[in-house]
C-alpha cells in the first residue's frame, strides 16, 4: 500500500509534462494554492497525481499565470550577507511560504541587480535557456527585497559541510603567483588550464544531474557552458563564476551547475542604443558587428593581451573535446527560434521593454547562426 502511495507522487517536471505546462507555471500554481504539493522525507517537493489540473483554464488567467512572477521577500530576515562578487547579496533560510523550487537546499540567495541595467531579466532568461539546452543550472526567479529589485536563487550546495570552491581558489593552488582577486585581464586564466583542471579535479557531474547520452564527464559538460556563453553573449565567466562543489561526507567533487549569467543578452545597453543597432545600415555598428564583440574571460595563452571572444572560447574547447562540442551544437540546433521568444515574452513589461526583448531575441538568433556555422 505504501509503495502505491509513493508512486502517485510526481516531480515538478513530471507534473509539468502531464499538464502540458512549464515548470514555472507549476510553481506559480503552488503559490496561488491551485496545487497543494507535499514534501518527501528528503525535503523534495512532489505533486500528488490527484492534484493534476486537467481542465482548460480561462485564457486571461492562463496569460497572466504565464508571465514570470516577481517574488516579494521583503518580510523575510536574511541570515547573512554574501560578500563574494560586486552586487548586494543576502542569504535567507528556506520557509514553506516562500519555497518555490524543487531542490534539496535549505537556503536561497537574493542578489540585487544594478540599477539601470537588465541584470535581473538577463539572469532569469538565461536560466530558462539552460533548461531548453538541458544544462544543469542555478534556478532564478525575479524578486524584490525592501525596495531592491533582484533575483532569488536556491543554493545548489548541499547542507552539512559541503562547499563551493570557485575557479580562482583552484587555480591559485596550481599556478604560482595567480591573482585570485583579479577577475578580468587575468591572462593566466587560460582555457587549456581550466579544462585540464576540471578533468583532473572534478570527476563527478553536478549533484542531482544524471547526465545525457554522450555527456558523462564534467569537462564535456563545461563545453556546454561555453556554448551557452557564446549563444547568449555572456561576458562574465570569470574565475569566480565557475567552480566545484566539494562534499566531504561522500568524499566527492562535482562540477558546479552553471551560474551567474547576468552579463548577457546586451543587458547593459539602453533602449536608444538597442534601437539604433537594430535599424542601422552601418556594418560597423549593426547587430552582426555587435554580437562579435562579446568577450569571454578566458585567454588562449598566458602571454596573450586580449581574451578570447565567447565564440572563440567555445571553438577552442571544441578542438580538445570535439564530440562534446558536437553534442551541444546538436542540442542547440534542435531548439526552434520561437522557443527563446516564448521565454523572453514572459518577462514582465515593467522589467523589460519591448525593444530590449527584440534586441535580446536578435542576439540569440545571430549567435545561434554563428555557432551552427562552425560545422565542427
Amino acid at each position: 500500500m505504501e509503495e502505491a502511495r509513493i508512486a502517485e507522487l510526481l516531480t515538478i517536471s513530471e507534473a509539468a509534462e502531464r499538464m502540458h505546462v512549464s515548470r514555472q507555471t507549476i510553481y506559480t500554481w503552488i503559490r496561488e494554492s491551485k496545487l497543494k504539493p507535499v514534501l518527501t522525507p528528503g525535503g523534495r517537493t512532489r505533486i500528488p497525481e490527484d492534484q493534476l489540473i486537467i481542465k482548460k483554464w480561462d485564457l486571461t488567467e492562463a496569460v497572466i499565470s504565464n508571465i514570470f512572477p516577481i517574488r516579494d521577500i521583503s518580510e523575510l530576515v536574511p541570515n547573512r550577507i554574501e560578500y563574494m562578487g560586486t552586487k548586494e547579496k543576502y542569504w535567507f533560510s528556506r520557509t514553506e511560504k516562500h519555497w518555490y523550487w524543487d531542490c534539496e537546499g535549505q537556503r536561497f540567495l537574493f542578489k540585487a541587480g544594478r540599477e539601470g541595467t537588465g541584470d535581473n531579466w538577463a539572469e532569469k532568461v538565461a536560466s530558462e535557456l539552460c533548461e531548453l539546452l538541458g544544462l544543469p543550472h542555478a534556478e532564478y526567479d525575479l524578486a524584490v527585497y525592501q525596495g531592491l529589485k533582484g533575483v532569488i536563487t536556491p543554493s545548489f550546495v548541499p547542507e552539512g559541510g559541503a562547499r563551493l570552491e570557485t575557479g580562482n581558489e583552484i587555480l591559485a593552488q596550481y599556478i604560482s603567483g595567480y591573482e585570485k582577486t583579479r577577475r578580468f585581464r587575468q591572462s593566466k586564466h587560460t582555457l587549456k588550464v581550466v579544462l585540464t583542471l576540471i578533468s583532473k579535479e572534478a570527476p563527478e557531474l553536478p549533484i542531482g544531474w544524471s547526465g545525457s547520452d554522450g555527456i558523462n564527464m564534467a569537462v564535456d559538460l563545461f563545453v556546454g557552458y561555453l556554448m551557452l556563453d557564446a549563444w547568449i553573449a555572456n561576458q562574465d565567466r570569470h574565475h569566480e563564476n565557475w567552480g566545484l562543489v566539494v562534499v566531504p561526507e561522500t568524499r566527492s567533487i562535482h562540477l558546479a551547475p552553471t551560474f551567474d549569467h547576468a552579463s548577457s543578452l546586451g543587458r547593459n545597453e539602453n533602449d536608444s542604443n538597442r534601437e539604433q543597432r537594430l535599424n542601422t545600415k552601418d556594418i560597423g555598428s549593426n547587430m552582426d558587428a555587435y554580437v562579435k564583440r562579446a568577450r569571454s574571460a578566458f585567454y588562449s595563452t598566458a602571454s596573450d593581451t586580449k581574451p578570447l571572444s565567447t565564440l572563440e572560447a567555445f571553438v577552442e574547447a571544441a578542438t580538445r573535446r570535439r564530440d562534446a562540442a558536437r553534442f551541444w551544437l546538436s542540442k542547440l540546433e534542435g531548439i526552434s527560434l520561437s522557443d527563446p521568444r516564448s521565454i523572453i515574452d514572459r518577462v514582465p513589461k515593467e522589467e523589460m521593454s519591448n525593444i530590449a526583448k527584440e534586441f535580446s531575441q536578435r542576439i540569440i538568433e545571430l549567435n545561434r547562426q554563428r555557432l551552427l556555422a562552425t560545422k565542427l
